[in-house]
């Protein structure tokens, strides 16, 4: 065979490989569970005044959060947004993450106080795949075991939820993830940088 007939028949295989993982990640459609808006307010409770606050984080501040957790950031920047009360003095900050899985993206968003700790977190957005092994969790108020607590804290599942199966154990897993990762944001994106008073 000539070098032209071997490298098309790589670029074939490579094409066919691609398309069998795409063909593998069977996204369904998304569920809405929480309007951002909605979130927002909720999870701001007793704010008086909103602000949005945008922050890129530094290539040391990345390593940060690489070194306690193992995840690598992956947005450019990240949007909180801050609820002050009438005397401007930091209330809340509320910030959404996400996680792909195979079964299509988690989305949850997670209110931390002035103190860097945990309000609370609500799911807002998944698919319809991944609805049925998330809502025990949301039944059970799984979100709570995880307030008070900084990005340094425990967050796996409590023995509080009982015997779960796999599907809904690891689907908690994946939103305390996201809980954790959303408070560590919070205190190097907002607080470190003095943007809590």
């Amino acid at each position: 065979m000539t070098r032209r007939m071997l490298g098309s028949l790589g670029a074939v295989v490579a094409g066919a490989v691609m398309l069998a993982g795409v063909a593998s990640a069977h996204i369904t459609p998304p569920v809405v569970l929480m309007s951002d808006r909605d979130a927002v307010v909720t999870l701001l409770a007793g704010a008086q005044r909103f602000f949005v606050r945008e922050v890129r984080l530094s290539p040391a501040e990345q390593a940060v959060i690489k070194r306690q957790t193992g995840w690598t950031p992956d947005e450019d920047f990240y949007r909180f947004y801050l609820g002050r009360d009438g005397q401007g003095r930091l209330v809340a900050g509320t910030i959404f993450v996400t996680e792909f899985t195979i079964h299509g993206p988690v989305r949850v968003a997670v209110s931390l106080g002035p103190d860097g700790k945990v309000r609370g977190a609500a799911v807002v957005e998944l698919t319809e795949e991944t609805y049925p092994w998330v809502k025990p969790l949301i039944d059970r108020d799984f979100a709570r075991d995880y307030a008070g607590q900084d990005s340094r804290g425990h967050f796996h599942l409590s023995d509080r939820l009982g015997s779960l199966e796999a599907m809904p154990q690891f689907y908690g897993q994946v939103i305390a993830g996201l809980i954790q990762r959303a408070a560590l944001l919070f205190e190097l994106g907002v607080l470190r940088r003095g943007d809590a008073s």
